[in-house]
């Protein structure tokens, strides 16, 4: 890729636009395309537990995939059945979802951390029709087995077997690896994520074959800024759209190998840089959250020989931060901004200079703007939401709907954009700035967490009376939850209590999302018309 081309193209954005054929599929137009080209290169680069390692060539990535759509077929799904993945990053992952698209299936990714209940959620909400899990997730999936009738193709990932489960590697083995040839038309769907919402449980982010296939052109070509030759990182867990950003559809558009670091239990600072150090990395992407963490490592020795970019994306990355990494690797980190919803809306392009905190500007075929409530848009430095230009031209980038859901549809299709529930404001420059949610999404670690879902689990125990669940400023997470309680008649506040109730939701609902601060209340904050005020509450926490 010629890099001058592309900080070229980037400079000239209002011109560009995605083209659109008719009928794509990610599986036979992308990875297809580049076994066919160049069969021999990298596709995936794996290193699991005890530094295990595993490569696969776009040929084997395109065979195997091929088969994986064969073995679901057999199976007898149907064209448009909803198939939930649940898997760490091991290479099973890739190879599925490829087979997936292939097959014309809609996968549903979902992160090992969802509970029983969120995976009950997932499976009843969106019809699943089959699953693909490993040992720890088929527990799960186990215990509500009487609540999921409709549930009866389980596979099974590891190589153990598990009564009521098919085994992944044998009907894969067994397939033929012949091309499954489905045409598949490019706004028919093929992707679900669950998103968090402040109103009620997760939304369902519904994607077309093109709006992810194509449009994270956007993404690999002007703010990854990949070319073939190269071996790129992202840090997330394999459930996240970020995965789909930057560890599968941003990589392989452009033909880049994509490293993956297996590496179960807690995140491991010191692993990251030595895998940085002891492979060919080139390009690094990964949430401000761990470049926290990795800059509070000592880096005065570190020697990452072959890394050239670093992003940053899923929440604001605070400057000191750019500045201690810049300080130790004389690199500079790019930020991103998008949505589940989106592909890169906005980022440090290449050939940019980088404003420190700043998200940077649209890429090519984007255009951004900040809206009032009516959807006017407003000029340089005036606060408002920011919105993406959805007619007469909507970029290939966008979801088609909120699955089921057309009254949350509409609410974020008005007046001509998308808009995105996000407030911020630009420069005279052209620079936007995140300013905050313009709900009350919670953003922890580069986690979205619905106030809600917490909520909801919460007035599951109880102790609980009434509850408002905020996020409260921090230097390390952006932001941690933190859950207001008014205790019910009988109980009295301890930290015995807080304890109790913080082990209640990790139980309850991914761990993750379980309040690290708890205060109890003798009143929560409400409007006239008896609504909690969060707003009032977050205000306090600042």
């Amino acid at each position: 890729m010629d890099e001058e081309k592309v900080i070229a193209e980037a400079a000239g954005r209002e011109s560009f636009r995605l083209a659109c054929p008719e009928y794509f599929n990610f599986g036979y137009d992308v990875v297809d395309k580049w076994a066919s080209e160049t069969p021999d290169d990298s596709a995936l680069f794996w290193v699991g537990p005890g530094d295990a390692e595993r490569e696969l060539s776009f040929a084997e990535v395109a065979r195997r995939s091929n088969q994986v759509a064969n073995a679901l077929r057999d199976l007898g799904l149907q064209r448009g059945d909803q198939v939930l993945v649940v898997l760490p990053s091991v290479v099973e992952w890739w190879e599925a979802m490829i087979g997936l698209f292939k097959a014309d299936l809609i996968a549903i990714p979902g992160t090992t951390l969802l509970t029983a209940d969120d995976i009950r959620y997932r499976v009843e909400a969106a019809e699943v029709d089959a699953v693909i899990t490993d040992a720890h997730g088929s527990e799960k999936m186990d215990s509500i087995a009487a609540a999921c009738p409709r549930l009866q193709r389980k596979i099974l990932v590891d190589g153990e077997t598990r009564p009521g489960w098919i085994s992944f590697a044998e009907i894969v083995d067994a397939a033929s690896d012949d091309s499954p040839g489905i045409r598949t038309r490019s706004g028919g769907p093929a992707l679900i994520y669950f998103t968090s919402g402040t109103t009620g449980m997760p939304k369902m982010v519904l994607h077309s074959h093109v709006s992810y296939g194509i449009g994270h052109e956007l993404t690999g070509r002007y703010w990854l800024m990949l070319r073939p030759d190269d071996l790129h990182w992202n840090i997330s867990d394999p459930g996240w759209a970020k995965t789909a950003y930057s560890g599968l559809f941003g990589p392989w558009i452009m033909g880049a190998s994509i490293f993956v670091r297996h590496h179960p239990g807690k995140f491991d600072a010191r692993d990251v840089l030595d895998h940085l150090e002891r492979y060919p990395v080139t390009t690094l992407c990964a949430p401000p959250t761990v470049y926290r963490m990795l800059v509070q490592e000592d880096l005065s020795a570190f020697l990452p020989d072959e890394l050239r970019r670093c992003m940053a994306a899923g929440e604001p990355l605070n400057p000191v931060v750019l500045e201690k990494w810049k300080e130790a690797t004389e690199l500079t980190i790019r930020e991103g901004y998008g949505q589940t919803e989106t592909v890169i809306l906005c980022a440090s392009l290449p050939g940019m200079e980088v404003k420190p905190g700043s998200m940077g500007k649209p890429p090519p075929g984007i255009e951004l703007a900040i809206v009032d409530e009516n959807g006017k848009p407003l000029p340089a430095g005036e606060k408002g939401e920011i919105a993406v230009r959805a007619e007469p031209d909507r970029p290939i980038g966008l979801f088609r709907e909120y699955w089921r859901n057309p009254e949350a549809t509409a609410r974020c299709f008005r007046d001509g954009w998308y808009c995105t529930g996000d407030s911020g404001w630009f420069d005279g420059d052209g620079y936007f700035w995140f300013e905050a949610r313009a709900d009350d999404i919670i953003t922890s670690a580069a986690y979205r967490i619905g106030p809600f879902e917490v909520e909801n689990a919460l007035m599951k125990h109880p102790a609980v009376a009434e509850v408002a669940v905020v996020g409260k400023p921090d230097p390390e997470r952006t932001e941690i939850v933190k859950a207001f309680i008014v205790l019910a008649d009988g109980y009295m506040a301890s930290d015995e209590l807080k304890g109790e109730l913080q082990e209640h939701v990790k139980r309850a609902t991914a761990p993750y999302k379980y309040p690290r601060e708890i205060e109890f209340l003798e009143e929560l904050p409400k409007t006239i018309s008896d609504k909690i005020r969060r707003v009032e509450l977050r205000e306090r926490e600042k």
